[in-house]
């Protein structure tokens, strides 16, 4: 039964990272038909952005070094398939398979910038300028994720207008949309809020960001929740909980998009996607995994099945 709540969007897109930002964290690779089959159950659940793969090297990531394999296999998914590139090599890989939609990946913190990019924040924004204008010279939309937006594991808690700056820097290089991430799980509530009213007195428009938490301390769905509060209308999420981030290790999973949707439709949210055949989805994920979802939403539908 849905309760609407004034003041909320009427829809919200998810945009779904359990096929990239889910497996890449896993210790071992996943078979390439396995993620195939992922993938367009996630489409026929309802998702309508479904994150593919990344082109990042081999060597750093080795669960996605099947991309070129992947990719073609998913030309009849009926949802858009953003991918992940790291610098124009990346996007050159991505373009000849016909990727029209792309993602890079910033930090905004110089630790992690180091760890993650083995740049500082400033080079890797240099790094991203060409990829970003020669994407959309080619008509791709262009995600710009930014990690460390609240809290980092080696920096501690994150000032506000050091992430404006990085936030405002994507999206004057041509960012259509930009993801801020809770790569450690550490924000709470009234932080989000606080960044979110900041980036828009900044002229980051609410319509261009989209949200990305995790749950280390249980609070995803609270920061989903003060972010929807705001006008966002944009939330990643990941079927069944999975992934972390592998250069961050106090990361724990995703928000999981079961727990998300639930909360949705709660809310008399539109999202279009069907919770059953989703959760089915995690469950069969999970069972090629070898281990259960961590998502509770999951746990308490499937058992009601059983």
């Amino acid at each position: 039964m849905a309760f609407p709540t004034p003041d909320l969007p009427a829809r919200v897109r998810i945009h779904e990272v359990g096929a990239r930002d889910g497996l890449q964290n896993e210790k071992t690779a996943v078979p390439t038909a396995v993620k195939a089959e992922f993938i367009h159950r996630l489409a026929a659940a309802g998702l309508t952005t479904v994150e593919a793969t990344s082109f990042v090297h081999p060597k750093w990531v080795p669960q996605l070094a099947d991309a070129e394999e992947l990719f073609p296999l998913l030309s009849d998914v009926p949802a858009a398939l953003p991918v992940l590139v790291p610098n124009e090599r990346g996007l050159d890989r991505a373009l000849a398979l016909g990727a029209t939609r792309i993602a890079v990946f910033g930090s905004a913190t110089e630790t992690f910038a180091a760890r993650n990019l083995n740049r500082t924040v400033d080079e890797s924004l240099a790094m991203f300028e060409p990829v970003v204008a020669r994407a959309k010279a080619a008509k791709a939309h262009v995600r710009g994720y930014l990690s460390m937006c609240f809290g980092d594991p080696w920096e501690g808690p994150v000032p506000v207008h050091q992430v404006v700056r990085v936030a405002k820097a994507l999206v004057d290089l041509g960012c259509d949309e930009l993801s801020l991430g809770d790569t450690i799980g550490v924000a709470t509530p009234g932080h989000v809020q606080t960044l979110l009213s900041e980036l828009n007195e900044e002229g980051v428009g609410t319509d261009l960001i989209g949200v990305h938490f995790h749950d280390t301390y249980g609070q995803a769905l609270s920061n989903t929740l003060a972010a929807l509060q705001h006008g966002v209308s944009t939330v990643d999420a990941s079927a069944g909980g999975l992934g972390g981030c592998p250069y961050a290790k106090s990361a724990t999973g995703n928000l999981a998009t079961e727990d998300l949707v639930w909360m949705l439709d709660g809310l008399g949210i539109e999202t279009g996607v069907d919770l059953a055949a989703l959760t089915a989805t995690s469950v069969w994920m999970a069972e090629q995994l070898g281990r259960p979802s961590p998502s509770r939403t999951v746990k308490a539908l499937s058992h009601k099945e059983q």
